[in-house]
């Protein structure tokens, strides 16, 4: 229901409103910083490896890349689980309910507090245990755990950043946390630069730059929403969130955050397929392509998410016709722009990408990692469309179903490791997640348009 209330809050921050109007023109406003956004999140570890292997050389960059799996978990659960929490926000933005807004933002607060303790503690623990497992050679172990450690010492900081910026795009802005971000990424570089070129603090000066500028990005957040969007500022009142909402919260935090998780543990997994294979050159094939890859797949993943921040708010408004004709929208831009990479890729556009960002000649590396770009983009389609319905499940409210699709992801990698690499490759390696990707977007398309508020009164 569209009440006076409702009107108000949605003036309030600056932000896109998804809730009127043209649908693709909101879609594309909104999730335009997100793309952004995507490619800074991606900068700050790829400055931390540049820099790191001009001053201090091989040892020290092969200490950075063997964390970089764990890198990954950290980020992706971080921002799974901020996006999470801030899906329930936007519900209570779209519904017009101030009340339940900033109930929302206090339960985030606490809950947010009680797992950056739990990981701190878990990775004090584990972190150096989990760099044995995953084979971290002995000669770069301890350094490799002195960059992570700090970093994970610090998760509050990478937590409280994703979570302020999720809850500013569930009032639909989306602009000024890549201000933010574009801001602390520069920092980043400079920091990076002085702590270990100035200061010579090492490895941990890349980890301690790190720390820094995300917090002062997360910092500029608060004072952004403190002036700005008074209807995200909770008072006392509103820390007596209720049971059922801290269980709304959890879930969807959690169900996100592990989401992301298990899809970086799939990663992993795939990764030891790869490096059994025993030949250098397909390793570094593998890593420029895949490089290539999520800079070919930054729309689809930026549409993705604006998607769920769209579907959560007007789910809240009660627009369920504007929400089906949302998916539509954005399936035929995704799949639009998967036919653009596709025949970019197919003319060639495929080697030139592998030649540049590896900056090999070996024909070996050319030739696999622009077949393995060639083959993934046939399925692009395939994978736009499986983001959109995860998101959407995701902006309804939906926990375990978008959980089932990772699982299914970290499953059909484990089989393809063990049973299909072995004998058939490289190119087993391929298609591995093309085929996967295909049996996701059909649990995913099912669990959508049987969701009960999709087929009510269909």
């Amino acid at each position: 229901m569209k009440t006076d209330n409702s009107k108000g809050i949605r003036k309030t921050g600056g932000g896109v409103d998804l809730l009127h109007g043209n649908i693709v023109k909101a879609l594309l406003i909104f999730a335009i910083p997100l793309f952004i956004s995507n490619g800074f999140q991606q900068l700050y570890n790829a400055v931390d490896t540049m820099v790191v292997g001009r001053y201090l050389g091989d040892v020290s960059l092969a200490a950075v890349g063997a964390s970089a799996a764990v890198y990954e978990l950290l980020i992706g659960f971080s921002l799974g689980f901020g996006n999470g929490l801030s899906i329930v926000a936007a519900r209570g933005y779209g519904s017009g309910n101030e009340e339940l807004l900033k109930k929302s933002v206090a339960g985030s607060i606490v809950v947010g507090c009680g797992v950056t303790v739990i990981l701190m503690v878990i990775f004090r623990l584990f972190l150096h245990p989990l760099l044995v497992l995953l084979g971290t050679p002995a000669d770069i172990l301890e350094e490799s755990y002195s960059y992570i450690s700090l970093i994970a010492l610090f998760i509050g900081v990478m937590f409280a950043y994703n979570l302020l910026a999720g809850l500013l795009r569930a009032i639909g802005n989306s602009v000024v946390p890549l201000m933010f971000l574009m801001l602390s990424s520069i920092l980043n570089i400079v920091l990076d630069l002085y702590f270990i070129a100035g200061l010579h603090m090492g490895i941990r000066g890349a980890a301690a730059a790190t720390v820094i500028a995300q917090g002062i990005s997360a910092l500029l957040c608060v004072l952004y929403i403190a002036k700005y969007c008074p209807v995200l500022v909770p008072r006392r009142c509103h820390f007596r969130v209720g049971g059922h909402l801290y269980k709304e919260l959890i879930g969807q935090g959690l169900s996100m955050g592990l989401m992301m998780g298990i899809v970086a543990a799939g990663t992993v997994i795939l990764q030891a397929g790869i490096n059994s294979l025993g030949d250098y050159r397909l390793i570094a094939a593998q890593t420029s392509a895949r490089k290539m890859q999520s800079f070919c797949n930054m729309p689809l993943t930026s549409l993705g998410l604006a998607l769920s921040t769209f579907v959560s708010q007007n789910r809240g408004a009660g627009q369920k016709e504007r929400i089906r004709r949302s998916v539509r929208y954005t399936n035929l831009l995704s799949m639009g722009w998967a036919v653009i990479v596709l025949l970019f890729l197919s003319a060639g556009g495929a080697e030139w990408m592998i030649k540049l960002i590896s900056g090999s000649s070996e024909a070996v590396i050319l030739e696999n990692g622009a077949r393995y770009l060639r083959i993934n983009s046939m399925f692009y389609i395939v994978l736009g469309v499986l983001f959109n319905m995860r998101n959407s499940l995701q902006g309804l409210g939906s926990k375990l179903v978008p959980l089932v699709s990772s699982v299914i992801e970290l499953v059909g990698k484990i089989l393809f490791v063990i049973f299909l690499i072995p004998s058939l490759g490289y190119f087993g390696v391929i298609i591995c997640e093309p085929v996967i990707w295909c049996f996701m977007c059909a649990q995913l398309l099912w669990s959508f348009y049987r969701h009960p508020y999709i087929r009510k009164n269909i």
